[in-house]
């Protein structure tokens, strides 16, 4: 045994006999220093908010690459290469659009940002949507495994369908019909805007609406208007599906006007909407109108990627994975800061990688490859993982798993990790384990309802079957050392409504990431043990991806 083995096996010993408020304070592989100083440079107003497609990223990609070469790592782009391109198209609507629901000879204004948020994925100069029909389909579930369908063989084409957010049994009574038939108050995938988009786009419709209300969404409308009718989306081929012309957000009490203007009860609708038998309802007569001017451009943005070849089982991976973009220049905030630096998110995750790979590097070989990915456009709706996932580096058949990590825990140190995804796979049972040897434990994260399963980069690879793990601090409130549960949920209370996606996201020397380093910790001994195994994490049953990780269970074998 060498010296660092025999080093970290009696600090394991001495950390376990110590007591718990000196356990989490102590320093072992991960340093809060280090990450500090890592995000300090990454959310600097040099970076510019690490925008894909701008000087930010070129700045932010040259910065990585430079990271993983002085920590002796190898490129991991393939082909020698340190990155994988990831072709995007980016539109911007231009100040100055004209949004209208027409009733009759009656014209009803929707203001861009206050009533509405729309954009476009087409690379197109004009927008032009002229009186299309509004239809209602409750939540826009089709679910045959559940016998649920929201259509009922409604022809959408050339209208625009208007969804409610989450998924029917979100607002369930205990005793409804649909009471924990989408997982009760967790959100499922057909709650997430992304899943209403595709489905409106598969049945031909033009546009897609979503009212946006806090509770379902997880976030409140300051969110949904900061991309400020800025999209980006793949690069598609013309043979391609593609994408309806309009999607967006209406704010709730515009919806509710707009609902009572077409003489409809918005909220008699949403509670005939959680019926299997909802049928959709045309907006008494009320067309939708648009006319946007629409900016477009074709950018090559790159993931970046970084390898430890294993030494006995190089074509099996551990993948550890965090988003290096961010919002880039915006509008100013109340302070005149127009920066959004996404210092927490997700400098910080990118700082944890990094720290991951430092530590790898300076233990011994493992027996399977360690990739270190740096996405691009999460932001933009997890782009850079998904063009990876479509087009992997690394087989996904042979990953055996991917670590995620996004926003993490800037209020010290806790008695608990907040477990984002619960009883998906066998994951969580080692983070159980690494939980007890850190004296600490494992809390289901407190509102599955925000969807967070969905929300990030881990899911492009879940749902080809990779088994992952997700750390994110703000599925709720940690147990803090200093002030409990109370103090961790005030902590992310107040990043979530005051600094998420905003300039506020910035870099603080009042950081405490003694937290932020245990739970690093935690997936960097997860992911040793298992890079020197010859376990295949797997999928509970009852999971959606259990199914499609068995279909190349052949491969694992060989």
């Amino acid at each position: 045994m060498n010296r660092l083995a025999v080093f970290t096996a009696f600090a394991s010993a001495c950390l376990l006999a110590l007591p718990l408020a000196v356990r989490a304070q102590a320093a072992n592989t991960i340093s809060p220093s280090e990450l500090s100083a890592t995000v300090k440079t990454l959310a600097s107003d040099d970076f510019e908010g690490r925008a894909p497609g701008t000087a930010g990223e070129a700045k932010t990609v040259g910065y990585l690459v430079a990271r993983f070469k002085a920590l002796g790592l190898k490129p991991g782009g393939g082909k020698g290469s340190w990155t994988q391109s990831v072709p995007l198209v980016h539109t911007q609507v231009t100040d100055g659009s004209r949004l209208a629901v027409n009733l009759g000879d009656t014209v009803i204004p929707l203001t861009q940002l206050q009533d509405i948020h729309v954009s476009t994925l087409h690379p197109v100069d004009q927008v032009s949507i002229d009186k299309a029909p509004l239809v209602f389909v409750g939540y826009g579930v089709s679910a045959p495994e559940q016998q649920w369908d929201d259509f009922k063989g409604m022809d959408l084409k050339g209208k625009v369908a208007v969804f409610l957010v989450n998924d029917p049994d979100f607002e369930a009574q205990p005793g409804d019909a649909v009471a924990g038939r989408f997982g009760g108050k967790a959100m499922t995938y057909y709650g997430r805007w992304t899943y209403k988009y595709e489905e409106a786009a598969r049945r031909g419709a033009i546009g897609a609406l979503i009212v946006h209300e806090t509770a379902g969404a997880g976030y409140g409308w300051s969110t949904v208007i900061a991309a400020h009718g800025e999209s980006y989306d793949v690069r598609r081929a013309a043979n391609a599906a593609q994408p309806v012309l309009l999607q967006g957000w209406l704010q709730r009490d515009a919806a509710v006007n707009l609902f009572a203007k077409a003489g409809l009860d918005f909220e008699a609708l949403k509670l005939k909407a959680r019926q299997p038998d909802f049928q959709p309802v045309p907006l008494g007569g009320e067309t939708f109108s648009a006319d946007l001017t629409v900016t477009h451009t074709e950018i090559e943005s790159h993931n970046v990627l970084a390898r430890l070849p294993g030494k006995k089982h190089p074509d099996q991976t551990i993948l550890y994975a965090a988003h290096w973009d961010a919002y880039g220049i915006g509008a100013p905030d109340a302070h005149g800061d127009r920066i959004r630096r996404g210092a927490n998110d997700d400098g910080l995750g990118v700082a944890g990688v990094l720290e991951i790979a430092r530590a790898f590097k300076s233990a011994p070989r493992t027996r399977r490859t360690i990739v270190f990915a740096l996405w691009t456009a999460e932001e933009r709706g997890l782009l850079g993982s998904e063009t990876y996932a479509l087009h992997p580096l690394y087989p996904l058949a042979r990953t055996a798993a991917n670590f995620t990590m996004d926003i993490l825990n800037t209020a010290g140190p806790s008695h608990d990790v907040v477990l984002i995804g619960t009883g998906q796979n066998s994951l969580e049972n080692d983070l159980t384990a690494a939980a007890a040897a850190q004296g600490r434990t494992v809390t289901p994260a407190a509102h599955p309802e925000k969807g967070l399963v969905y929300r990030a980069d881990h899911f492009s690879l879940s749902k080809r079957g990779v088994p992952t793990l997700l750390l994110m601090a703000i599925g709720g409130g940690p147990d803090l050392l200093d002030g409990g549960r109370a103090a961790g949920d005030k902590w992310v209370d107040d990043y979530t409504a005051n600094c998420y996606h905003k300039a506020c996201d910035a870099w603080s020397p009042d950081w405490d990431l003694r937290g932020a380093a245990q739970d690093i910790e935690l997936i960097y001994d997860i992911g040793r043990k298992l890079a020197d195994s010859d376990d295949w994490p797997q999928w509970n049953d009852g999971s959606e991806f259990k199914t499609v990780r068995a279909a190349s269970d052949g491969l694992r074998r060989k």
